[in-house]
């Protein structure tokens, strides 16, 4: 039922991306699964890089929406999507400058596509964050605790 919500949102998930360092995408831990930070790769490639202002918000939602995506990935391949019983917290972060103030609505984009994907499921507690970088140039990173 949710892989079905998602292609009626044009979403096909990818496979997860390999962690680009030593630690695991997932883990386990009692009934919560953390997902690890993902930025917003398509194809092997960072599709979202560099500093985000007023100028690029809706390029940011996008990057934003694209790491959510990649975090369904890998809890997909982990444990399967219709295990999740509810999405507990994610972590949102937006490289940006000091003079950037909208990083909510950066993140409101992941927050609304798990709220579209899971209904009550996909509401859950936020930190929305600027940063002065993120790995690989990456525009937008997201992690998650979700309760299996």
């Amino acid at each position: 039922m949710i892989l079905e919500r998602l292609a009626d949102k044009g979403i096909t998930l990818p496979d997860p991306p390999k962690p680009a360092g030593s630690y695991a995408p997932v883990v386990l831990a009692g009934n919560l699964a953390f997902v690890s930070g993902q930025i917003p790769l398509r194809d092997g490639r960072v599709a979202y890089t560099g500093t985000v202002d007023d100028s690029n918000l809706e390029a940011a939602r996008d990057s934003a929406r694209l790491c959510a995506v990649n975090v369904l990935a890998q809890l997909q391949k982990k444990i399967g999507l219709e295990r999740v019983q509810r999405f507990v917290r994610i972590n949102g972060f937006v490289r940006s400058g000091p003079e950037f103030t909208s990083h909510p609505a950066v993140i409101d984009a992941a927050s609304d596509l798990l709220y579209e994907i899971f209904g009550d499921r996909g509401r859950h507690t936020r930190t929305a964050v600027g940063v002065p970088s993120l790995p690989l140039d990456s525009m937008t990173e997201i992690d998650a605790t979700v309760q299996i």
